[in-house]
């Protein structure tokens, strides 16, 4: 059988949940390592915010990202594992936060570096950011100039019939209004977010986030890495890497590029590591974070590839029974 060519992807904010990461750490001890790591590179313990949320912080993106990152990092060691490293990607991408996990599965970040380089991001976006961010059933060519009217910015485009945008809350509250009464039928939803990230309200944070990332080390890619900010690939460049992700904090994310990006090189398989949606409170009752996005990309395309998750203990070894 032919060698599968697989894309890794990780989720950003708002797949973070109490009791992250607690079911993979009784069931394996790689994931459990992960986390002991990640607790001393924190400086706190990451792991009872992540398992316990006892101060109910781990919605504060300061935390939410290092939360998220180790969470997607433990879950791909356990696949790793359990696959006996059979199945390397080709390919990986994260969408805005998840960019950072992807590049420690292609190993240009090491672990500990990514996760307080996150920290750094998270707590500069949480000081410095203000705003809200709201996603519309439109395209990009749809509302952009709409949105500039009310001096809000492109954050993502996911799709291309949902565009995400930030802006201040008076400014997002009457270009919401404006699209309802030009276009009735468009949907839109505020996302909850502690700011108007990629957009131009994040330039301070970003001045600032530059001096860390200008400390951090880069290393060379073992697969081909995405980025939000052009939508194609890395560059092998230690200092391009870093000016994309300096740039990445206040534009858009172009995550269907990335998927159309990917798409092309011939990728045949899509495997999720970390996060979880749903209302469920429990790992298990959890969904993929980006599983409608790909399976939407790829709904009306030639290019059909396979779609799985390894984001709790049961998508895990479901996962690894289907590829084996």
């Amino acid at each position: 059988m032919a060698a599968r060519q697989a894309l890794f992807i990780f989720p950003g904010q708002g797949s973070q949940y109490p009791g992250i990461g607690s079911h993979i750490c009784e069931e394996y001890p790689q994931a459990a390592d992960i986390y002991a790591r990640a607790n001393e590179a924190a400086g706190y313990d990451l792991k009872t915010l992540s398992f316990l949320d006892p101060d109910n912080r781990i919605n504060l993106t300061r935390y939410t990202q290092p939360v998220l990152l180790t969470h997607s990092i433990a879950c791909l060691e356990v696949f790793k594992t359990l696959t006996g490293g059979n199945i390397s990607p080709v390919c990986v991408a994260g969408h805005s936060l998840g960019e950072y996990s992807a590049l420690v599965a292609a190993g240009v970040l090491e672990f500990e570096d990514a996760l307080t380089t996150v920290i750094r991001r998270g707590e500069l976006m949480s000081d410095l950011g203000t705003g809200e961010m709201s996603a519309f059933s439109a395209s990009y060519d749809d509302i952009k100039a709409l949105a500039e009217t009310h001096y809000c910015g492109i954050a993502g485009c996911n799709l291309p019939d949902q565009t995400v945008i930030g802006g201040a809350t008076a400014d997002l509250n009457r270009l919401e209004q404006q699209m309802q009464e030009l276009h009735p039928k468009k949907r839109f939803a505020r996302l909850k977010t502690e700011g108007a990230f990629h957009t131009y309200y994040m330039v301070a944070a970003a001045r600032k986030f530059r001096l860390h990332l200008d400390q951090t080390a880069i290393a060379r890619a073992n697969c081909g890495v995405l980025s939000n900010y052009t939508g194609s690939w890395h560059e092998d460049d230690a200092g391009s890497i870093r000016a994309k992700l300096f740039y990445q904090l206040f534009n858009p994310v172009m995550w269907h590029k990335n998927l159309l990006t990917a798409a092309d090189s011939g990728i045949d398989t899509i495997i999720e590591f970390g996060g979880g949606i749903g209302k469920g409170e429990t790992a298990a009752e959890k969904r993929p974070n980006l599983e409608g996005i790909v399976k939407k990309t790829f709904r009306q395309s030639e290019i059909k590839p396979e779609y799985f998750s390894a984001i709790n203990y049961e998508t895990l070894e479901a996962t690894v029974a289907e590829l084996d």
